[in-house]
């Protein structure tokens, strides 16, 4: 059997989370004490009661449920346990508990954060398909098709091996289970909080392979499915089995914490109380004591903690405005820190979760106290998740309904839509396994929002450019030529932050290839996974022999062109210059390419030469400062020039041919090109130009930044060398 317990009170138990880290339970019901597993074995082997009546063993989570649904049908939770306890009769826990005492804890557990009727029938019988002589059909067949396909669903999530790496394709099938209906894992992680909590029976390495496989796995969906409350549990609970000099330490600190006199959150708690009261805004002002991974978090910042550093305060209020209105009251009345707000009620996080958070600094010593601002409803979901938001299959409520008539899936968060995308856009189960292992490992998500005021979801923090424009495009992001970040051009490989504005500059060719390089700079499943599918199916070609006339740079004073297979090499001509040396050889300088009106001078070298150069060419500055005397250059009447520019652009199909066709159709001759190897999707093109007239070469320039993927077009650059 899977699930697996120890009996509390036996040495190496892991303890709860209590001495002042509240279990989600006690943090919304103080009246309602913890179940008292022993109890209820006890009563599990009394037998069924009467009919009509519901078993005693059950009546506490039949007093959960109706807290949250009053109305609900409580006679397939009756079947549903009386089947589970006959089929689990005579079956025991390791720690000698009968087993009925599991799928009871792990019903309670999603009865306490909201779950509706179908889940928690499915939880009765999580294990019975597994364990004993039940089968799918006679599920299927006693409690209805939805109740068979989540028993189902967590029956082969408890066969998967996590950490296993010829399991890839196991779990791929399970997350897929999961990503169809979420009521999957809400039982499977409220299973492993449960054998968690009593875990303590087992061999010292079979709890490491266990905590480890929860921290790297469960917790991290746990987290993207916005359960905090079985989070934060299972974050402690991992804790104290992985670090457990740290837990005992963290123990000790809270529990001397609850025993000082003075507690500043109290009194802080007090006074938000009052300015709430004389502003007449309804509101419930709550102490939040921080878990102990918090608390152990906050130690390693700030040592030795103070009272406000053990927990925040929760202000509940009925209505979105409400929450500004509190906010309002709290940062005029009382001493704000600015650079502690943050609001996820405008911009939700990707879990579903929404709340303003605030901080302000108590007058008499300065103790800074974290003030979380949500609704009621905002409360449930930021606690459950995904688990209070009812059954995806059925009619929408008020509350799911969006302002154009259409209803908000609140059991598909961007997290799970995004993973049903993995997985069928994944060449291999490996690719799918290693980019799920990843973006679990993520911590953080970032904000990023379009031109539009629109916004970018399920970016990770470090994630680039690339990962916005799959995002926001999903395959047709190859086409992407690159990006503005904050109104400024940026690369591919730009790494955002949250807050950033990114315009993604798209191309129109359909047969746009991603760079390989891109590979490098996703960060994300849905980028990694697109790009490997589109590379796989068009492989790179062989690289061809280096051509002398399209690659590397342009030499000295920017010779002619070789003759092509295309027809001879266009002929040279040069713009009219007279100098004041009689019968020298005029030379325009390749490094700085002056053309009519440009202000010139040259300078005599070997050979009875003139060189031409800019006025502000940095050559003209290095010989002045070596002596190098000046000769008097100047324009004759010839309005033909020659020029050398400079185009950088983003790499795409046809780009070549486009540009070669618009600096023609403006009368430009080319006499010589290169163009350098792309670097990360950057392209510096170098051409050498004859004009008929220098008063077309603003013209020219216009005409060449108008073609689609090229973002700036500038005469060459003065070069550090060479005259």
């Amino acid at each position: 059997m899977n699930a697996e317990a120890v009996n509390p009170s036996s040495p190496g138990a892991v303890p709860p989370a209590t001495n002042g880290a509240v279990a989600p339970t006690a943090s919304r019901r103080k009246a309602r004490a913890r179940i008292d597993l022993r109890r209820l074995g006890r009563v599990a082997l009394l037998g069924p009661a009467a009919r009509g009546r519901l078993p005693d063993a059950i009546s506490h989570v039949v007093e959960a449920h109706r807290a949250h649904h009053p109305d609900a049908d409580l006679d397939p939770l009756r079947r549903a346990y009386l089947l589970a306890e006959s089929s689990h009769r005579g079956q025991m826990r390791k720690s000698g508990e009968p087993y009925i005492t599991h799928p009871l804890a792990v019903t309670l557990i999603l009865a306490e954060l909201g779950a509706e009727t179908t889940t928690l029938t499915a939880s009765l019988l999580h294990d019975t398909v597994e364990d004993t002589d039940v089968t799918l059909d006679q599920v299927g067949e006693q409690f209805g098709a939805e109740v068979r396909y989540l028993v189902d669903g967590v029956t082969k999530l408890e066969k998967v091996d996590y950490g296993a790496a010829a399991e890839p394709e196991t779990f791929r099938k399970m997350l897929l289970a999961t990503g169809n209906d979420v009521r999957v894992m809400s039982i499977k992680l409220a299973d492993r909080l449960h054998n968690m909590r009593t875990l303590g029976v087992m061999r010292r390495e079979k709890q490491e392979r266990i905590a480890k496989v929860t921290r790297d796995v469960l917790i991290p969906l746990a987290e993207r499915l916005g359960v905090q409350a079985l989070k934060s549990e299972l974050e402690d609970l991992v804790f104290a089995v992985m670090h457990p000099e740290e837990y005992e330490h963290t123990r000790k600190l809270v529990t001397e914490n609850a025993a000082r006199a003075d507690d500043p959150l109290a009194e802080v708690a007090d006074e938000v109380r009052r300015v709430l009261r004389e502003a007449d805004i309804t509101a419930e002002v709550l102490i939040r004591p921080r878990h102990f991974v918090s608390v152990h978090r906050v130690s390693r910042k700030r040592d030795p903690l103070r009272g406000a550093d053990f927990g925040r305060l929760l202000v509940l209020v009925q209505e979105d405005a409400d929450c500004y209105a509190v906010l309002g009251e709290l940062h005029t009345c009382m001493t704000p820190v600015v650079s502690e707000f943050k609001d996820f009620i405008a911009v939700p996080k990707f879990n579903l979760y929404q709340s303003l958070h605030t901080a302000v600094a108590r007058a008499q010593d300065g103790q800074v106290v974290e003030v979380l601002i949500r609704t009621h409803q905002m409360h449930k979901v930021a606690e459950a998740g995904v688990v209070a938001l009812g059954n995806p299959y059925a009619p929408p409520s008020e509350e799911q309904t969006a302002g154009d008539g259409e209803r908000v899936d609140p059991t598909r968060p961007g997290w799970l839509s995004r993973l049903l995308d993995w997985q069928r856009g994944a060449p291999d189960p490996d690719t799918f396994w290693s980019t799920l292992r990843e973006d679990l490992a993520q911590d953080r998500e970032i904000t990023v929002f379009r031109p539009d005021g629109g916004t970018l979801s399920g970016l990770p923090e470090g994630a680039t450019c690339v990962d916005a424009a799959y995002a926001q495009y999903g395959e047709d992001a190859h086409a992407c030529m690159g990006a503005r970040v904050n109104g400024r051009l940026a690369t591919m490989s730009t790494v955002l932050r949250d807050g950033d504005t990114v315009q993604l500059l798209m191309g129109q060719d359909p047969a746009s290839e991603p760079s390989r390089e891109w590979l490098e700079h996703a960060h994300t499943p849905a980028a990694r996974i697109a790009i490997q599918r589109r590379l796989a199916a068009h492989p790179a070609p062989e690289p061809a022999e280096p051509d002398e006339t399209t690659r590397g740079p342009v030499a000295g004073d920017a010779p002619a062109p070789r003759p092509t297979a295309d027809g001879p090499a266009p002929r040279l001509a040069f713009a009219d210059v007279l100098v004041d040396v009689p019968g020298a050889t005029v030379r325009l300088a390749g490094c700085c390419t002056p053309v009519p009106p440009d202000e010139i001078t040259g300078f005599a070298v070997r050979g009875g030469v003139v060189t031409v150069h800019r006025a502000e060419c940095a050559v003209v500055t290095r010989m002045k400062s070596a002596g190098r005397s000046e000769v008097g250059v100047h324009w004759g009447e010839s309005p033909e020039c020659r020029v050398t520019l400079l185009a950088e652009s983003f790499g795409r199909p046809h780009l070549l041919a486009d540009l070669t066709e618009a600096m023609a159709l403006e009368g430009a001759e080319i006499v010589s090109a290169t163009v350098e190897p792309p670097d990360r999707q950057r392209v510096r093109h170098t051409y050498t130009v004859l004009l008929p007239d220098a008063a077309r070469l603003p013209a020219l320039m216009r005409a060449m930044r108008d073609v689609a993927g090229v973002y700036d077009v500038s005469r060459a650059q003065p070069q550090p060398t060479g005259a």
